[in-house]
């Protein structure tokens, strides 16, 4: 199908579909195959309205740039590079350059789900085999060709071309349940050095090194439970042992803990065990007599 496409040659089209009385949630907006020789070309993925919507863009000859929250990637041959809008991010032909592509703009809040997994997991520059890319240029060239194309068919393209990306980065094959070991360990490492101190998602996501909405949902099918549940519950474990095996106050347990005071820590205590911290101490104590 690249072979089809290319033979097809340099080509655009947008699409004007009718609204659908039932939304359809991936769906492309536009296809081209096209070239840029020693011009201005260049996109800034802040500066292209509000409304979201994805990218997919291949390189067949020449090489483009881009820059990705700061991190510089080189689009050569054979990479397709998948960003949505808005998004810190731009691309962009270097002075005196040459860069041939094809390209899909998709929306829909299934496509935009299916990129953040992908990005996600393995950042914004892919490299398809052979197999994956004739599926991306099929779906390109289905969009450019087709007479009368209904919203089915567009979005059927634009599915096309998503799923060829994400086959490409998941395969069919599950996620082996030690892949995320290396990157857990060090999160609940941390959680269990650094039960006093806050403890955000936001920084328990950086020390994975992932994005946070991927780490939540990796964490969650992992433990079994959300990371700050996990927290709470670390805590309330510590909280437990110290109340037992020392005579520290409520007050000097919550500041051990990670709580804001002894009341607070008090209040969570009784919603969680349904009881007081007092009472968990007498009543514990009482156990081991």
């Amino acid at each position: 199908m690249l072979s089809q496409l290319l033979d097809h040659g340099h080509d655009i089209r947008s699409l004007s579909l009718p609204r659908s009385a039932a939304p359809l949630h991936c769906m492309a907006v536009a296809a081209g195959y096209e070239q840029r020789r020693n011009e201005v070309y260049s996109w800034d993925g802040l500066k292209r309205g509000t409304a979201p919507f994805l990218v997919i863009q291949h390189t067949t000859l020449g090489e483009g740039r881009l820059d990705f929250s700061g991190t510089q990637h080189r689009l050569r041959p054979g990479s397709t590079m998948l960003v949505a809008m808005p998004h810190a991010h731009r691309y962009w032909l270097e002075r005196g350059g040459h860069w041939e592509y094809f390209w899909l703009l998709l929306n829909g809040r299934e496509a935009l789900r299916l990129a953040r997994e992908i990005i996600d997991s393995a950042g914004p520059v892919l490299e398809l085999s052979a197999h994956q890319i004739d599926r991306l240029a099929a779906s390109c060239l289905a969009l450019l060709t087709l007479s009368g194309l209904s919203p089915g068919e567009a979005s059927s393209a634009a599915y096309g071309a998503m799923t060829s990306l994400h086959d490409s980065v998941f395969g069919s094959r599950p996620v082996p349940e030690h892949a995320l070991a290396p990157a857990l360990s060090r999160v609940l490492a941390h959680i269990d050095g650094q039960l006093a101190s806050p403890l955000p998602v936001e920084r328990l996501a950086a020390i994975a090194g992932i994005s946070r909405a991927h780490f939540v949902r990796s964490f969650s099918a992992a433990m079994g439970r959300g990371p700050a549940d996990y927290v709470l519950e670390r805590r309330l474990e510590r909280v437990e042992r110290l109340l037992l095996a020392s005579e520290m106050s409520v007050a000097e347990i919550a500041r051990a803990t990670g709580f804001a005071d002894g009341n607070y820590l008090a209040k969570v205590l009784r919603r969680r065990r349904g009881i007081s911290p007092l009472e968990f101490r007498q009543s514990g104590r009482r156990a081991e007599m």
